[in-house]
């Protein structure tokens, strides 16, 4: 506990606080490396942490004292340097007539402290008390936190949580000069992954290096590390996925494998050269999210049974439609996942392959070699597979290959980029595909988008205003919903104050019947393929929204930021 136990047993003994017996029994004990007798004095409750500092106060003639770090006045902090409180474990409390007072936890050691204080302070007086170690720790946490440079300044900062599986020829070990950025770009990677962000950014600004996280699908400002630590960064990254260090002229792209407390994870890594530098995002592509299932993805019941009956066809094409970070992926993967049985074959076209599935066939993309999506599609249909998944559709050539595959007797998925579900035959009839094809392999398009879950940690039920109520009617257009209360998340350490945890789907599934098969050969605009999909039952992102409002899955405000675009 302190630098000089006997002393501090022998004081106990002399006051009779302890006896010489209780002090025998346990000198003979199991004990931890490092455990002192009195340190299992205290823990077994012979004696107390507060009685042996005052003992110990009193004889160097101190006073003990209790810290709350909430209660000390921030312009008393500010007469004490950071540095200079961690270094010497002195929390300032009260400031008197140049005389600044603050609390060690260590009295044995007040000599040389005070010493340093007073010579670092000067002209400045100090005067010490005595306070328990994890108070004087807990206020120097709050009051004094570490900044990049700080922590990096430090040797042993990193505890292993991040450790790297696969690394480039060059990259160097954990010695040597190099060695803090190394800690550094581990402490990144290992936070984002604690904080369960989806991609890491790091941006060269003018002055600083701007570092985000984007949580939920929203971007949060995070600490930034020094300027100067920007091009050691930049580069122990582009190391660590394959990258050319020396090539700053032009956009790289790579990939790092890692470990992060025991999981294992995959980074994909995009460097482009900006005004200031290179700008590095790393995607965080987490295994587990592999596991997912269709009722993980945010289906209501109804939604879920359409779905997983299309899903079981054994034939056509359904399409998965919505912006960039809209969860495409994620929803193809759950699919797959669900039907991937060992009497059919599947087999995926992607670029790049983000997550690999056991039991499946995964083709990657190489245009280097002429390996695009329209070339793998035609090469692995000879593979006679009962399900293909191809990445996205970007080109006619890939449309069509996909439409007659269908028609062939194979269950196609893929994505399109579209802001609604109706617009994906508007979408493939404009870049060159025959209407009666469409119109005979499409089966289902499905749009989605993400929004967050409000925290269930801090979830709180709330009367909507009359404003909101009056949205909620407008927005919910006859649904047969009556929403009395809604919910909203106060904010939490869960939630990092944000009061949202996780994200879910809301969905808009556009079926093609008889009717609109004809439309399409037709080539019906988009608004009027909606239109009798809504005759059909079919609901639309807000309405789906809607729902989950009323369920208290979510916000009113994110189900308006997520379907701004939403046609009625």
């Amino acid at each position: 506990m302190t630098s000089n136990d006997d002393f501090v047993l022998q004081l106990l003994q002399e006051q009779g606080i302890v006896s010489p017996e209780e002090v025998e029994s346990v000198q003979g004990s199991i004990r931890q490396e490092g455990e002192t007798t009195l340190d299992i004095l205290i823990q077994t409750g012979v004696v107390s942490e507060d009685d042996v500092l005052a003992l110990i106060a009193s004889q160097f003639g101190m006073e003990f004292v209790h810290v709350d770090a909430e209660a000390i006045d921030p312009d008393i902090v500010k007469t004490v340097p950071a540095d200079v409180a961690r270094k010497y474990g002195a929390v300032p409390l009260v400031m008197m007539d140049q005389t600044v007072t603050v609390a060690l936890s260590d009295p044995m050691s007040y000599d040389n402290v005070m010493d340093g204080l007073r010579y670092v302070l000067a002209p400045l007086d100090v005067q010490a008390v005595v306070a328990p170690q994890k108070e004087v720790k807990a206020a120097l946490e709050k009051l004094f936190p570490q900044s990049f440079e700080d922590q990096f300044g430090e040797e042993g900062f990193f505890d292993g949580a991040v450790s790297q599986k696969k690394e480039g020829e060059d990259g160097g070990d954990d010695s040597g000069d190099d060695a803090p950025v190394i800690r550094l770009v581990s402490m990144i990677i290992s936070q984002a992954v604690e904080m369960h962000c989806s991609d890491i950014h790091l941006e060269p600004m003018e002055r600083s290096m701007r570092v985000r996280y984007r949580i939920d699908g929203v971007l949060q400002q995070m600490d930034n590390p020094p300027k100067r630590l920007q091009a050691a960064i930049i580069s122990r990254i582009k190391i660590m996925s394959g990258m050319k260090i020396s090539e700053k002229r032009i956009p790289q792209d790579g990939r790092i494998q890692v470990k992060v407390r025991g999981n294992d994870l995959d980074l994909r890594v995009s460097s482009v050269p900006t005004n200031h530098g290179e700008s590095i995002v790393m995607r965080i592509l987490d295994k587990s999210n592999l596991q997912l299932g269709l009722p993980q993805l945010g289906f209501l019941s109804d939604d879920q049974t359409k779905f997983e009956r299309l899903i079981g066809l054994p034939d056509g094409v359904l399409l998965v439609t919505g912006p960039t970070g809209s969860g495409k992926t994620t929803t193809l993967y759950a699919c797959l996942n669900q039907i991937n049985l060992p009497d059919r074959k599947l087999i995926t076209v992607e670029d790049p392959v983000e997550y690999q599935m056991s039991g499946i066939n995964q083709v990657q993309v190489n245009r280097d070699v002429g390996l695009d999506f329209s070339a793998a599609l035609r090469s692995i249909l000879r593979q006679a597979p009962n399900i293909v998944m191809i990445g996205e559709i970007r080109d006619s050539e890939t449309a069509n290959i996909a439409m007659e595959a269908a028609l062939t007797g194979h269950l196609v998925f893929s994505t399109l980029h579209t802001n609604d579900a109706p617009s994906a035959v508007t979408r493939l009839l404009d870049i060159g595909v025959k209407p009666y094809l469409v119109a005979s392999a499409l089966r289902a398009a499905m749009a989605q988008r993400l929004v967050r879950q409000i925290c269930p940690n801090c979830k709180r039920e709330y009367t909507p205003t009359d404003r909101e109520l009056r949205m909620l009617g407008a927005l919910s257009k006859g649904q047969q919903t009556t929403i009395s209360k809604m919910y909203k998340g106060t904010g939490c350490q869960t939630c990092h104050k944000s009061g949202y945890k996780g994200r879910k789907g809301i969905f808009e599934i556009f079926q093609v019947d008889d009717t609109i098969q004809r439309l399409i050969f037709d080539h019906a605009p988009a608004t009027e393929l909606r239109s009798r999909a809504r005759e059909m039952g079919m609901r639309t992102l807000r309405e789906d929204g809607m729902l989950k409002v009323a369920s208290g899955m979510t916000s009113l405000e994110e189900v308006l930021r997520a379907t701004m675009g939403d046609a009625d």
